[in-house]
């Protein structure tokens, strides 16, 4: 387990549940994003199997404390800060294995940005989330707006920066932001059984099918073509592959057991 005073880095078997708890609100600042950083970094030297993200409090988060943007004094300043924070999730979305992202409650700006990095989004029914950074004259900085254009559409992501308003988890998963919106009651257990089970997959195919996603994201149906059959190919080094065709063969499917090598 490696912990901080805002940032939590638990293992339950191979599934790593990070947790940010910085009350009240959960806000970004300096000290939180060092503390990201750090907890990204373990998970990038000892890999997990997936990784579940979580908050504790009434809110997932209130958003970027603004006064760490008024401690920059020019636009050169800023970008070293937007730079560091754009790290964040971008490190996230290259981790080799399933992240999951849990929004139990109001979930704005910088959390909302780190969600749309992961491989999944779940959110409880009472979920609300929002880009507000028009409120200090700001666009998104850490990848929100493009990353929530490439789920929902251009034109959904700039209603959403360009209002600011807020919206519900049943509109998100509409727009296909949100996977699966899951009652309030018991949504933490049931956040940590979707990760958990994704865990016991066989790893190294789920982290082929991110290698293949981004692919089509970079160049579309032909860019995934032309590596696909490379990628698919090289998981018959695995030994998950290879005892999951055994078992198949023998036991019929559903029946084998991965252990993420």
């Amino acid at each position: 387990m490696s912990m901080t005073e805002q940032v939590r880095l638990d293992r339950d078997g191979g599934l790593a549940v990070l947790t940010i708890d910085a009350p009240p609100l959960n806000l970004y600042t300096a000290s939180l994003q060092s503390s990201l950083a750090s907890a990204i970094g373990t998970l990038e030297d000892a890999p997990a199997r997936a990784l579940l993200i979580r908050a504790e409090g009434k809110i997932v988060s209130g958003g970027v404390d603004v006064s760490l943007f008024d401690a920059q004094g020019s636009p050169a300043e800023a970008k070293v800060l937007f730079d560091e924070m754009l790290a964040v999730p971008d490190r996230i979305a290259a981790l080799p294995f399933p992240t999951v992202f849990a929004a139990h409650g109001l979930c704005l700006t910088w959390a909302f940005e780190v969600a749309v990095a992961c491989d999944i989004i779940l959110a409880a029914s009472r979920a609300k989330f929002g880009l507000v950074e028009k409120v200090v004259g700001l666009t998104p900085t850490m990848g929100g707006t493009q990353r929530l254009a490439a789920r929902a559409g251009v034109g959904r992501a700039k209603e959403f920066v360009m209002t600011g308003d807020t919206y519900d988890a049943a509109t998100l998963e509409r727009w296909n932001v949100v996977n699966r919106v899951l009652p309030d009651e018991g949504f933490d257990a049931a956040a940590r059984a979707f990760a958990q089970r994704l865990a016991e997959g066989p790893t190294r195919a789920h982290a082929a099918t991110k290698r293949v996603l981004d692919h089509y994201s970079a160049g579309g149906v032909p860019e995934a073509n032309a590596h696909i059959t490379t990628i698919a190919a090289s998981l018959f080094e695995t030994e998950d592959l290879r005892n999951a065709v055994k078992s198949f063969l023998a036991d019929g499917p559903g029946k084998a057991t991965f252990s993420g090598h």
